[in-house]
């Protein structure tokens, strides 16, 4: 389901369209000149797809897809030119206006329903894009910010991140990376860390032991 604008002067042909739209479960704005279409263009959530004719009074198609193209807030709506004008001298500057296709009048309902269709496509995989892109910047951004000067503790080794504060290193990469950690021991803090408090367990475990044979010995001998 999209939102999709009409604009075109001609009520019949507007009321026509705007119910077969309704019919195949799209949400419908409609406008009956250029100033007001653009008004429709420009509100907080505007229309996916803009369908409207190239004859309008205020402004006609041409001048709308320019304005569309130069929006960075809406250049990415899906424009279809409908126009009684078929030269091919004629689409050449539809299109090259800034619509994306060109329908002439009069057209079947089944060919505007299968160029919709196109549309919702490109729509949706130009959606799938922008979030693909926001996904690698923000990627990005976290990689730079790992390749960049990390404030640690010369101490405990905490790393003070964005917000002041002092974390764990597992923490901060796990936030900034998503990694997920196991712990282990390296041979050398084996050897400087481990090994020795095992040799001091069993040396005192040993020490307890020949402390119990003496007791035992006192007593029999007692």
């Amino acid at each position: 389901i999209m939102r999709i604008l009409i604009a075109d002067d001609e009520p019949t042909s507007r009321r026509m369209l705007q119910r077969m739209l309704e019919k195949w479960g799209h949400e419908v704005l409609t406008a009956e000149d250029g100033e007001l279409a653009w008004g429709i263009m420009q509100q907080e959530v505007p229309p996916d797809l803009v369908i409207m004719d190239w004859m309008m009074p205020g402004l006609d198609g041409t001048e709308i897809c320019q304005k569309i193209r130069s929006s960075d807030l809406i250049k990415g709506a899906y424009v279809i030119m409908l126009s009684i004008r078929s030269d091919e001298e004629d689409v050449i500057e539809g299109l090259s206006a800034g619509a994306d296709d060109y329908v002439k009048k009069p057209y079947s309902p089944a060919e505007l329903r299968a160029r919709i269709q196109v549309g919702e496509r490109v729509l949706k995989l130009r959606g799938d894009l922008e979030n693909r892109v926001g996904e690698l910047e923000e990627a990005l951004s976290k990689i730079q910010t790992l390749e960049g000067i990390l404030p640690i503790c010369s101490y405990c080794k905490r790393i003070r991140n964005d917000r002041e504060y002092w974390e764990q290193v597992e923490s901060y990469l796990s936030e900034h990376i998503g990694a997920t950690f196991t712990h282990g021991i390296c041979p050398e803090c084996y050897d400087s860390y481990v090994k020795p408090s095992i040799e001091r367990v069993r040396h005192q475990e040993k020490r307890l032991e020949i402390v119990k044979r003496r007791n035992g010995e006192e007593e029999s001998s007692q």
